[in-house]
């Protein structure tokens, strides 16, 4: 034993106060740097590095030596993990890596390996909420030898041992090439399979046999855990050192790493993100793209695509995901079963005449590609490597609804996602790609939809529906006629850079700033019959198949929840939410990181919102808002009990006794400060 690597390192730092250290096992490969602690909360991981300063470089080294990829990989992002479905009790997913080529050796190919253990079901932590500078380093970061979120903890890091545990390896795909300035960078894919057991599990897996990294699984009789979050950044001119508290690196962090430590006391199974989950209006600070930018509106229209502005735009996507899917807290919970990036913020909303030029078809066409690659590990400009046929079989994304044709600006189908969450739950998360200033979604999209929707399992007796923006929310009509009249004396001086006023008009046709924003919504006079009849048509569904339908959206920068529910006849009791098919809850979380709306604009929405609307009476249909934030964060009682503008994230969880989904909506106790306070409102069983 005295002749193992690093036992006289060991024996040296308990000799001056540190904790009792297990030495690494000898022998190749290299020993995995995780066994060396037990780690299972901040105070302890201090105490343990201050230890090591006693020892010599060598002995530090010994200590502390951590696996290496064999052969070895130099990550420029990734691992990146998504959740696709569970079909006949098989777990299917993927993981993504994106590898510098000069840096890298493919002979043979990455290996990616999992395992796990039917038997044993994961260890439950009951850790501090971390601040971003107690974060590791990110898992692709040769430095980083941290346990906490996503890397394995002490009885995960071992191999399986018991008599029905499983390993798998799986080579990896080469599914695209970028060809950047400073050399090439590959995309390589591995599909996963786990079959579910009687247990929840925690899966490991590596790469290369490099370090060892963690997610897990629900039993198969299990309804999932899981949380929801949108607006993933910060619009242009906010500073992101404002929402940054004590022990943080940034503003972008807080609110995730509140998110990360209530994974850590119980383990969420999927992490569903409900658009804007980077954003991108950063482009147009690209030199190549300057002189296209300060065009006057009339000549953009007719502005003529370079091949400079094309490298740009590439160079731009690539970059700008590697960096954010690499960074910060974010970058430890991003196992994405995802929704949509924006493309620039409103780009479904600019007149049709601004969207057809070269350049925008550009922009759009790539950023489209990028967030098909980055979020759904799919490659849509090689046809050989991923086809539209979403046929069962046919396709790696067994969840996948493909739209009947390409949408009005992007030469794409539009991508939705049908898939499992438990026995009792689906979701579908409905791609807006085909989105128009006059349509939210092809009435073909819709047929091919509804008819997937059709085949759901019988007994399935919640499907939650994540919507991009809201469904039931508050209207602005008067604001959207005001905004869009050309009599508008403040759009006039926005135009003309007068009184400060440049930022109240877009870049890109110069209408008012918020305009595309009012213009995206469900309830903006252009959606609002589509989406009167969609409420009837799932309606209708919900009834027929007696399943509970649940809305999830985000985009606007708060939080709150909107109902339809049958409209009670006048003197008559309303109809009681488990007994009524047309019950629907609209929950809007908004934004894990970007900045509320001004308490002007939340107070003019709060006051909107106490309103029952008549838009479909007709269909015997009422529509209101749910006054769930009575208090404070800190539980004082509170005026505006509608929209709540603080950050926040969702926890969902399935209450087995009663039936229901429970939807948490975890809310910013204090700007920048890391800790959530939750706001619950619950899905009735249906029992109509």
């Amino acid at each position: 034993m005295v002749d193992n690597p690093g036992w006289h390192a060991v024996k040296r730092a308990e000799r001056v106060g540190g904790l009792a250290f297990r030495p690494p096992t000898p022998g190749p490969p290299l020993p995995p740097k995780d066994a060396i602690y037990d780690r299972t909360d901040t105070r302890t991981t201090k105490s343990s590095i201050i230890s090591l300063t006693g020892l010599s470089a060598v002995e530090r080294s010994q200590v502390l030596r951590i696996p290496r990829m064999d052969p070895h990989l130099q990550f420029m992002v990734g691992p990146l993990l998504r959740y696709d479905t569970v079909e006949d009790g098989v777990w299917h997913g993927a993981a993504m890596i994106v590898t510098a080529d000069a840096g890298s050796v493919y002979e043979p190919h990455p290996i990616l390996t999992y395992e796990w253990d039917p038997d044993v079901a994961p260890r439950k932590t009951h850790n501090m909420n971390p601040k971003s500078l107690d974060l590791p380093a990110h898992p692709a970061d040769p430095t980083s030898w941290s346990t906490m979120n996503g890397l394995a903890t002490a009885g995960e890091r071992e191999a399986p041992r018991g008599p029905n545990a499983r390993s798998e390896s799986v080579p990896g795909q080469e599914i695209w090439v970028y060809a950047g300035t400073g050399g090439t960078s590959t995309f390589w894919r591995f599909l996963l399979e786990i079959p579910l057991g009687s247990k929840e599990m925690a899966v490991t897996y590596s790469i290369n046999n490099g370090q060892r990294l963690v997610f897990h699984v629900p039993a198969k009789d299990q309804n999932m855990r899981w949380a929801a979050y949108s607006c993933n950044g910060f619009s242009s001119g906010v500073n992101p050192d404002d929402f940054r508290g004590p022990g943080f690196n940034t503003g972008y962090d807080p609110v995730w790493t509140d998110l990360l430590a209530k994974h850590n006391e119980e383990p969420l199974h999927v992490l569903v993100g409900g658009g804007d989950q980077i954003y991108c209006d950063s482009i147009t600070r690209e030199p190549e793209l300057q002189h296209w930018i300060a065009s006057k509106p009339h000549e953009r229209k007719q502005y003529q695509l370079t091949n400079e502005i094309s490298t740009a735009i590439d160079r731009f996507y690539f970059n700008h995901y590697c960096s954010h899917w690499r960074s910060g807290a974010f970058a430890r919970a991003n196992n994405d079963h995802g929704e949509k990036s924006t493309l620039i913020d409103g780009f479904g909303s600019y007149p049709e005449d601004l969207r057809c030029p070269p350049s925008f078809e550009e922009l759009a066409r790539e950023a489209t590609f990028f967030f098909l690659l980055f979020q759904c590990f799919i490659n849509r400009r090689v046809a050989e490597v991923d086809g539209v046929d979403d046929r069962p079989g046919r396709h790696f994304t067994r969840s996948l609804i493909t739209g009947v044709s390409n949408g009005p600006y992007v030469p794409f189908p539009s991508h939705s996602l049908l898939g499992y969450m438990g026995p009792d739950t689906w979701i579908l998360l409905l791609d807006l790609a085909e989105r128009k200033k006059e349509v939210v979604c092809s009435q073909s999209q819709y047929e091919k939809v509804f008819e997937r929707l059709n085949a759901i399992p019988e007994g399935v007796s919640h499907l939650c529906i994540q919507l991009g923006i809201p469904i039931a929310y508050p209207r602005l009509v008067f604001l959207e006629a005001a905004l869009e009249s050309r009599f508008n004396p403040l759009v006039a001086l926005g135009k003309a850079g007068s009184l400060g006023l440049s930022t109240f008009v877009n870049k890109f046709n110069a209408d008012a700033e918020l305009l595309d924003d009012l213009n995206d919504h469900w309830t903006s006079r252009s959606h609002k019959r589509e989406r009167n009849w969609l409420v009837a048509e799932l309606q209708n569904f919900a009834k027929r198949r007696r399943i509970r339908i649940s809305f999830l959206s985000g985009d606007v920068h708060c939080a709150a929840v909107g109902v339809f529910k049958t409209l009670a006849a006048k003197k008559a009791a309303e109809v009681p939410p488990a007994e009524d098919h047309r019950y629907m809850i609209n929950v809007v979380t908004s934004a894990i990181v970007n900045t509320p709306p001004p308490n002007g604009v939340i107070t003019m929405v709060s006051t909107l919102a106490s309103k029952n609307h008549k838009t479909m009476h007709q269909s015997e249909t009422d529509e209101t808002m749910i006054p769930i934030f009575a208090t404070e964060t800190n539980g004082k009682p509170r005026k505006q009990k509608y929209i709540m503008g603080r950050r926040n994230w969702c926890q969902v969880d399935w209450d087995k006794a009663t039936g229901e989904w429970k939807f948490d909506i975890r809310v910013e106790k204090e700007k920048g400060m890391g800790e959530t306070v939750g706001y619950a409102v619950r899905a009735p069983a249906p029992r109509w």
